[in-house]
């Protein structure tokens, strides 16, 4: 239910804090990495009113090149990861409906996406067309991307840039 009911769960919760006056709904950000940062661009294509900012760190946007990419080692849980996220080729429609690349024209939400240039899992190219199509569509897109980190900055200086550039960014729209 990638994209579906996973993500109509992320937003119930965030419309929940809104209503009960926990939060304050203009400054709601979205983050998350890996699946999360799948959830941030769906949540941003799904609900392009409902953030003020999203953060995406090594985020899948793209449900066919993620499956493609599946590594042998997972090849006994890919009958589960076709019913998770889809099979594509019975599920062509629905993926391509639940891929944010797909859907970039719905985002308007500021987004600063941060990327391994060597990740195996989501490959770089995923988020430079995804930052390229929002700056085509004047969406404002902060693009970090590491030459020496994979899925996810391992090396601490990495780490220490990224949070230094979320907290600006952060500090920025909410």
């Amino acid at each position: 239910q990638w994209g579906r009911a996973m993500q109509d769960d992320i937003t119930d919760g965030v419309n929940y804090l809104i209503d009960k006056g926990i939060v304050n709904k203009d400054k709601i950000a979205i983050y998350g990495a890996s699946y999360g940062g799948y959830a941030t661009l769906s949540g941003i294509t799904k609900t392009p009113d409902l953030y003020a900012c999203a953060i995406d760190y090594v985020g899948v946007s793209n449900l066919f090149t993620f499956m493609k990419t599946i590594p042998p080692y997972w090849e006994p849980l890919l009958e589960m990861m076709y019913e998770m996220v889809g099979d594509p080729e019975k599920d062509k429609e629905i993926m391509k409906e639940c891929s944010p690349v797909y859907n970039v024209d719905k985002i308007k939400t500021p987004l600063f996406i941060a990327q391994g240039a060597n990740d195996p899992r989501v490959n770089k190219a995923e988020s430079d067309q995804m930052v390229e199509a929002l700056r085509k569509n004047g969406v404002n897109v902060d693009y970090m991307v590491k030459y020496d980190e994979g899925h996810g900055f391992h090396n601490e200086e990495n780490r220490f840039d990224f949070y230094r550039a979320m907290e600006r960014f952060l500090e920025k729209y909410i």
